[in-house]
This record gives structure tokens, sequence and C-alpha cells, in this order.
């Protein structure tokens, strides 16, 4: 496995290359183009703050801002989970005519999602200044953190589902239906806090939960994140990694074959 990491961190340039084709080729074409970095989001935001605080009228203070912080996050994972999944399959022909370390294609893959919500998160900060929220320093210093466990956890699960999909496509299918539920499932239109007790063991089975929570402790509440949900959304995401980086390099040798 070692070896397999040096040769993924040999090709870091092809990473890099794939990642920038990835970003200007993803609104090629159309009339707005980098913009659409703010608008889909946006849009995503005023839908569900509409129904959730309009509708189901939803008790958090400047609902909104609370819903912003964690559709972003969801934004980059939903991305990286769907898209993902037909990573691999999409950059057939690469596979199949030159040889190169595979797990540089969902690596390049979420990592352009991943600049993406960084660029994103524009919205986040302008949102909590419009707010008259502020920040708390000392909580923000932990921001990156929960990025880059979210950012190992997304990249994990792309490793399982591009490698799955190559052998067996109708997971692609499934894993639209899969996240269009995950959403409610994670704590983004609603606190945790409102979920019974008894249920709240399994809502944190939900990988996602810690991570949300955490932002939403950063940057809505302006607090310090908890230990015990930091470390658990550390841990989880960091089993899901090697899990998917595992899979991953036991079924890429017979890519070539399958696609």
């Amino acid at each position: 496995m070692l070896q397999r990491i040096k040769d993924i961190y040999a090709y870091r340039d092809m990473i890099y290359s794939l990642v920038r084709r990835e970003l200007r080729g993803r609104y090629k074409g159309s009339v707005l183009g980098f913009l659409w970095t703010y608008i889909n989001p946006l849009c995503q935001i005023i839908v569900y703050s509409a129904v959730f605080s309009v509708i189901f009228r939803v008790e958090i203070e400047k609902f909104y801002l609370y819903l912003t912080i964690g559709m972003m996050p969801w934004v980059f994972f939903n991305t990286s989970v769907q898209g993902g999944s037909t990573c691999v399959r999409a950059q057939a022909d690469m596979v199949k005519k030159i040889y190169f370390p595979r797990e540089v294609i969902p690596i390049s893959y979420v990592t352009s999602a991943f600049v993406n919500m960084l660029l994103s998160f524009v919205i986040v900060f302008l949102a909590v200044l419009t707010a008259g929220w502020g920040f708390n320093p000392l909580a923000l210093l932990f921001l990156p953190l929960i990025m880059l466990i979210e950012f190992f956890l997304a990249l994990g699960i792309a490793f399982i589902v591009s490698s799955v999909t190559v052998y067996f496509r109708d997971l692609e299918q499934i894993v639209g239906v899969l996240m269009m539920a995950w959403i409610y499932l994670t704590p983004i239109m609603y606190d945790v806090d409102f979920i019974p007790g008894q249920l709240r063991t399994l809502f944190f089975l939900n990988p996602m939960t810690p991570v949300i929570v955490v932002y939403h402790d950063i940057l809505y509440y302006r607090s310090i994140p908890d230990a015990a949900c930091l470390l658990q959304a550390a841990l989880v995401s960091l089993a899901v990694f090697a899990a998917g980086f595992l899979l991953f390099w036991r079924l890429d040798r017979g890519f070539a074959e399958e696609l």
C-alpha cells in the first residue's frame, strides 16, 4: 500500500491538471459560467428556506443563516458522492489506454468539488456578516480542520462508489435516490436537539451528522466544537477513507476489462 501511495504522489501533476480541467470545464459554454458556483447553492437555500421557515415554520433564529451554513458543506458532499460514482467510467478511454494509479481520478474529482466549496463559502461569510452575527476567532481555527475531515470522508465514499459502479452500473441510480433521502437525515434544516433522545444515537450513525454539527458550532453558535463530536467526525472520516482506498485498490485491477 505504501508503494501505491508513493505512485499516487508521483502523479501529483496529473491530479493538478485534472482538477484544473474539471474546474474549467464544469460550466464551459454556459452564459453565466463560473457564477453557477454561487447560483446553484443559492437556489437550493432559497427553496429550502421558503419551505422550512414559511410552511413548516422551523423555530430557529435566522433560519436562512443556519441553513446556509449547513447547505454549503452538503453541496460539496453530494457532488462528490453522486459525481464520484461515475467519475471512473467517464474516463474509460484514459483508463484503457494508459497506465496511471486509478485513484488519481476520484482524487481529482473530489478535489475540484472541494475547491468549488471553498469558493462558494464566500456566500456563508457574507450571510454571517449580513445577519450581523459575527465570528468567534478561536472557533474559526477549527474550520479548516472540519473541512479537511469532510474532504477525506467524501473522498473515501467516492473511492467506494466509483470503483463499485464500474462493475455494478445500477449503483449510479441507487446513489441518486440515496442522496435525496440522506439530506433529510442530516441536521441541515433542523437542529440536532430537535431529534428525540431515543433516535439521536441512530442519527449520529450518519457520518455527516457530526460534520454538520461542527460547522454549525463554529459558524452559527460561534463556539468551539464539542471535542467528542469532532473526534467522532475525524475517526469516522479516516475509517471510511481507509476502507474506500483499500476497496478501490482491490477492484481497480479489472477496470480496463469492465470498461
